[in-house]
């Protein structure tokens, strides 16, 4: 009865602005047979032939036609038909380094402060997440926050953790620098004056010799995340739950394609089982191309040696697909990015055992990728690639970098000359301050110099390292190529380093889909291609560049089909399950911070007659919750809500 009373009240409301010819499409999925229109919009194609158009259509999960609204009209004169009332329209956003299965066992867990303005509101949010969370549960702040962010300009202290959580484990991660452990984390955790520093890592200690809390990677974050596996995880069809909406999370920002990573705790194939079984019962909301990341120190050629007899570049769908190795190849050339301390010297056995790895992959056709932020673990790295590309050549391998914050222009060329590229991200945009502290401001001019990668021909694109690092949200990304600027501020760039906004947008879209081998498949708003768009909540290349980063996404099409909805366009998504368990952070708090900018956009996009006291224009999140009574009108009358009366 409850679920009834939502759906019709949203629908109602969003009838006066939306036409469908069939109001039951998006309900009974009929999108994959019906063709789909997109009319009085703005739309950036990326095709130069045809840079906009106003109008798009879609048959089979493509971009039928683009152009004007007759000649849509006419390539689909049966079509279902969406108003997007003037939007900008763009290409679904592709990220080309995240980490999104991995993210998406543990999102339900984990409290996001990305975004959050205060260290006030962010400590809010943690003394709410501890009244809800059960023994033995922790509550975890995993990353795509830093302290730049807040008003306060600063972390919290232990003992304002300690008050908070007296009995509830707390874990806080911040970058790759440090973990804030409150008591009761250390007490499971079994940290005692006793326990050792690990290699490359320091637990802080007290003047007796007991651990603070503090956790530092010096500079391996590996007692980080060897400390944070140490919580309790959720049972598999929890974790299902929590994969999709984790998804429809990063589908609210116009992502619709992703290349995952890999990463460290994340087994193949076992740790893909959760997102395998997504993929067989049509329940992705993303594409994902992912990439495998070896897991044992010293055994990374065994790794491979097995994978490579296990499955094959491009294996899969359009929807779920192999993409090659890496970020991870060999854990001696591993130059982990903690600004806060001097750059690490990869040792000297990284190139026997980079060689052998890189032969093998070359030998298989399989793409690679390479984490290296330093210029110096990339020189050594090209020493090894130009040695085996005279054996084995690498021409068709679409291999490359990732972060190289610090490259230098030779090493650009020398990259160029092999056919490899680039995939930046917007790490700087959360550690920027750290690295004019140590290495001054002329030096972080060119962290990294992107205008430069271009000007040689290596192919680059862009992501978020997202989640444990920088945040999944690709406006952050957009806003630091276009105005230089961290979350806390600070201009980093001079004007002629910085990007226009098309030219961001492109690598965050076509340019993407070279370091997935999909050139000429998605990217693009072109006849042919696969549909995946987002409509914007305000128009990208219009807003004030302050504004950038609050941009969402009001309707979001992967290959034809609705996945998110906001405001007037909620009706038309998929239903989402309540997030699993029912303490969940995201239940409460959803996923990245939205502003009251944001919120504003929101009450713009829906048409409402009244707003709620309780959740403002904010039906659509009002309605992927649950109401804890059986008369929903009744009970949130109470409270002041009037999303399901409006």
């Amino acid at each position: 009865m409850v679920q009834t009373t939502r759906r019709q009240t949203i629908v109602g409301a969003a009838a006066t602005a939306v036409f469908l010819s069939n109001r039951s499409y998006a309900k009974d999925n009929a999108m994959r047979d019906a063709d789909l229109i997109i009319v009085n919009a703005k739309v950036t194609t990326l095709d130069q032939q045809n840079p906009t158009a106003e109008a798009i259509a879609i048959r089979d999960g493509r971009f039928l036609a683009v152009g004007s609204e007759a000649e849509v009209r006419a390539a689909a004169p049966n079509a279902e038909i969406i108003d997007v009332k003037g939007r900008r329209v763009i290409p679904g956003l592709i990220d080309s380094h995240t980490h999104i299965i991995r993210g998406g066992l543990n999102y339900n867990m984990e409290l996001r402060w990305d975004g959050v303005p205060s260290l006030s509101e962010a400590m809010t949010m943690l003394r709410a997440q501890v009244d809800r969370t059960p023994a033995p549960q922790w509550v975890r702040v995993v990353g795509g926050f830093t302290e730049h962010q807040f008003a306060e300009k600063r972390l919290p202290t232990l003992d304002e953790i300690n008050a908070a959580a007296p009995d509830t484990p707390v874990f806080i991660l911040h970058l790759y620098d440090r973990a804030l452990l409150n008591a009761a984390a250390l007490r499971v955790v079994g940290y005692t004056k006793d326990t050792p520093n690990p290699p490359g890592g320091e637990i802080v200690r007290d003047a007796a010799g007991n651990p603070t809390g503090l956790l530092l990677a010096q500079p391996n974050a590996t007692i980080l995340y060897a400390t944070l596996a140490k919580g309790p995880s959720l049972p598999p069809e929890y974790q299902v739950n929590s994969t999709r909406h984790f998804m429809r999370e990063i589908n609210s920002l116009g992502v619709t394609s992703v290349v995952d990573a890999g990463g460290g705790f994340q087994n193949y194939p076992d740790d893909y089982q959760i997102i395998e079984k997504l993929h067989a019962d049509g329940q992705m909301t993303v594409r994902i191309s992912y990439n495998l990341f070896t897991q044992k120190p010293k055994e990374e050629l065994a790794d491979f040696s097995s994978w490579v007899k296990q499955v094959s570049p491009g294996h899969g769908d359009d929807t779920y697909r192999h993409n090659g190795a890496g970020e991870m190849l060999v854990y001696s050339a591993a130059d982990f990015e903690d600004f806060r301390v001097e750059r690490p010297d990869m040792p000297p056995n990284m190139e026997s055992d980079l060689e052998p790895v890189v032969r093998l992959l070359a030998e298989n056709r399989w793409p690679w990728r390479l984490h290296a932020t330093y210029d110096e673990t990339i020189n050594r790295a090209l020493d090894v690639f130009e040695k085996v590309n005279r054996d084995v050549p690498f021409s068709g391998i679409n291999w490359f970098f990732d972060h190289a914050e610090t490259i230098s222009d030779r090493n650009i060329d020398r990259i160029a000359a092999l056919g490899g590229g680039i995939a930046v991200q917007h790490r700087m945009a959360f550690q920027g301050e750290y690295f004019v502290e140590r290495y001054g401001v002329k030096a972080a001019e060119r962290t990294p110099p992107i205008r430069r990668m271009m000007e040689a021909g290596v192919p680059v694109g862009a992501g978020t390292d997202a989640t444990r690092v920088a945040s999944y949200n690709p406006w952050v990304s957009l806003s630091w190529l276009v105005t230089s600027r961290t979350v806390g501020g600070l201009a980093l760039y001079p004007q002629h380093a910085r990007l226009d906004r098309e030219t961001a947008l492109r690598l965050w879209t076509e340019a993407n889909t070279w370091f997935s081998n999909e050139q000429g498949k998605k990217g693009q708003i072109i006849p042919g291609q696969l549909a995946d768009l987002a409509v914007l909540s305000d128009d990208y290349f219009s807003v004030a560049e302050s504004d950038i980063v609050h941009l969402r996404s009001v309707l979001t099409i992967l290959g034809g089909e609705v996945v998110h909805g906001d405001g007037d366009y909620a009706p038309l998504a998929p239903d989402l399950p309540a997030p699993m368990p029912d303490w969940s952070p995201v239940a409460t708090f959803g996923g990245y911070h939205k502003t009251n900018e944001a919120r504003a956009k929101l009450a713009m996009n829906c048409s409402c007659v009244n707003n709620c006291a309780v959740h403002g224009h904010d039906h659509a999140a009002a309605l992927g919750t649950q109401a804890p009574a059986s008369d929903a009108r009744t009970f949130w009358g109470s409270f002041g809500c009037g999303c399901w009366a409006v």
